[in-house]
């Protein structure tokens, strides 16, 4: 049976001689029903006190799980990126590899073209100092020979310096106009 502070006010006992004394028992028995009273009191509060932190409790447990998935779900993310941003990187140093093999291979391909272009052109220098000299070389034998008077062999066909029947100055400038032509091509 539970008691409540009404039922202790209420509470009668029988009188008998040589029995307790009433007004003490009675002072008692309100003492105690409100104690009783405030303690009851007590509990409600504490029963409230518990539900309403029962129920933080679950909406902390729930935000802590909700926190756990974020960070679970950005751990992911950020290794994700990590590695995207990896494989991006190891494609762009591949792609910039394959550029300076090109770059490389194309400049060992130009400094090839342009030793042999220098060859080339050194040659025809050569040639063309070779064939200036021969020339030059005849004009001044037929210089001399005009000075030591042979004025009678310009008469005639053959040129006594050159060793050839006739100068042809034309000729010879066409013969220089070809070979810089054929060289810048």
């Amino acid at each position: 049976m539970k008691l409540t502070p009404l039922d202790i006010k209420k509470q009668e006992f029988k009188k008998v001689m040589r029995g307790y004394d009433q007004v003490e028992v009675d002072t008692f028995m309100e003492m105690l029903s409100n104690e009783f009273e405030e303690l009851l009191k007590q509990q409600k509060d504490l029963r409230e006190k518990v539900v309403e932190l029962d129920t933080q409790l679950k909406d902390y447990r729930q935000i802590e799980k909700t926190l756990q998935q974020t960070l679970l779900q950005a751990q992911e993310a950020t290794g994700r990126t990590y590695e995207s941003a990896r494989r991006e990187s190891e494609l762009i140093v591949k792609e910039a590899e394959s550029k300076a093999g090109k770059i490389v291979e194309q400049a060992n391909n130009d400094l090839v073209r342009l030793n042999h272009e220098i060859t080339q052109m050194i040659t025809r220098r050569d040639s063309l100092i070779g064939r200036l000299r021969v020339l030059l070389s005849s004009e001044l034998d037929l210089i001399k020979t005009l000075e030591m008077g042979g004025d009678d062999l310009l008469s005639g066909n053959t040129s006594k310096g050159t060793g050839k029947d006739s100068i042809e100055l034309k000729g010879i400038l066409k013969n220089i106009d070809n070979d810089r032509t054929s060289q810048t091509n």
